[in-house]
């Protein structure tokens, strides 16, 4: 492989990694039971996403990923993101109707 070929993969792996851990932060706090309308884990999250994107934005300037591909890294990591959402009120709203 060559050493182009490793660079591109190891920037795809990073960027990757990267809207992973952007999830496991969702889940974290949305097992602590943070609110997704609280402005500190809004804020959290915009600045998570806004990073990713600014570095998916520098890998497709370098010609290490194609522009197709960061932006379905970014679709993915936003459906991800949803998929959390809905889980917390789908629980939500379980918790509440035990309690009923």
């Amino acid at each position: 492989m060559s050493s182009e070929e490793t660079l591109k993969r190891l920037a795809l792996e990073t960027l990757e990694q990267d809207a992973d851990r952007i999830v496991q932060l969702i889940r974290v706090q949305m097992d602590n039971l943070t609110m997704p309308q609280c402005p500190v884990y809004e804020e959290v999250l915009d600045t998570q996403m806004f990073g990713l994107s600014k570095e998916i934005h520098f890998a497709v300037r370098l010609g290490l990923i194609d522009r197709e591909h960061g932006r379905s890294i970014l679709a993915d990591l936003e459906k991800q993101v949803s998929d959390v959402h809905e889980a917390y009120y789908e629980h939500r709203e379980q918790l509440k109707k035990a309690n009923k």
